[in-house]
């Protein structure tokens, strides 16, 4: 009988692919925040798009929850990635973006690593996270928020990447915590689970540095670096502590496929192009027209 994970997996995506949309337009919206202020949260809350957008991303979230309780953390994690094929289908036939050529190569690469990892991948259990794990999530969330106060100092395409990094790193830090939580056999043990907390800290942690990030520009290079930083501690931890499994003679298949899609998200930071440049440009000229119009004895 097929785990019910499979479809939660394939509903994920799709979540995650029009969430990072929504919320990328409500970004390029909101005037550019240069402080690792909570404050950006709230602006962007008065966008109607934003929050439907972070419907979409809670849905996604709550269906990741669910695919976690049987599949590992590292066939989850690498597919919230595939969410970026369809943002970048949807920005294509909706927003009317441009995408590269090489950018849609490393889609369809993309596409192909994900597929090998689901091919390999055992649906399985998870093992309970100690209390050293318990106090490792705490102090990541500690040394996350230090280092997204400096990093909000950076512009472009490389604020972009360095901060949808650290948004990464926090919802993988969140999704480490849901795999054991998801296993919890009642509501009482999960509302006093510390896990469910530290979940909810990283993740609105991560929200905020993934909103300062997509305010740089490229929501392409933004979520590929989430996406890449996200992956790999979480798949480590996942087979080394929570008990995830490939099926047995699979390791090369799921090595290879893992590889193959932090490759391709890495490089999708590289040759990602602002989408949102254009709109930038366009508020810098009308108000610089403005400008001129009010001082003419300034031109």
């Amino acid at each position: 009988m097929m785990s019910a994970g499979w479809f939660f997996l394939a509903a994920m995506i799709a979540a995650y692919g029009v969430a990072n949309m929504l919320q990328s337009v409500a970004a390029a919206r909101t005037s550019v925040h240069h402080t690792f202020d909570p404050q950006l949260l709230v602006r962007l809350a008065c966008h109607r798009t934003y929050l439907l957008g972070l419907i979409c991303q809670v849905l996604g979230f709550v269906l990741a929850f669910l695919a976690r309780r049987d599949l590992p953390l590292f066939l989850v994690q690498a597919s919230v990635a595939a969410g970026l094929g369809v943002t970048a289908l949807l920005g294509v036939l909706v927003l009317k973006w441009t995408l590269p050529v090489a950018e849609v190569a490393l889609l369809a690469l993309l596409l192909g690593g994900i597929t090998a990892l689901v091919l390999s991948a055992q649906p399985a259990h998870s093992r309970q996270l100690g209390t050293s794990g318990v106090i490792g999530l705490a102090v990541a969330i500690a040394v996350i928020a230090v280092l997204g106060f400096f990093a909000v100092r950076l512009h472009g395409a490389l604020g972009s990447v360095v901060l949808g990094s650290l948004a990464g790193i926090a919802f993988s830090a969140a999704a480490i915590a849901a795999r054991p939580l998801a296993m919890a056999g009642s509501a009482g043990d999960f509302v006093s689970d510390p896990l469910l907390y530290l979940l909810i800290a990283h993740s609105i942690v991560g929200q905020l540095l993934l909103g300062l990030a997509m305010q740089r520009g490229s929501t392409t290079a933004a979520v590929a670096a989430m996406d890449a930083a996200g992956a790999v501690p979480a798949a480590i931890v996942g087979l080394l502590l929570l008990g995830d499994r490939i099926h047995p003679g699979r390791e090369w298949l799921a090595g290879v496929g893992f590889v193959v899609t932090l490759g391709a998200v890495i490089a999708l930071t590289r040759y990602a192009e602002p989408q949102h440049h254009h709109a930038t440009v366009r508020a810098s000229s009308k108000r610089r027209a403005e400008q001129a119009r009010l001082h003419p004895a300034a031109r």
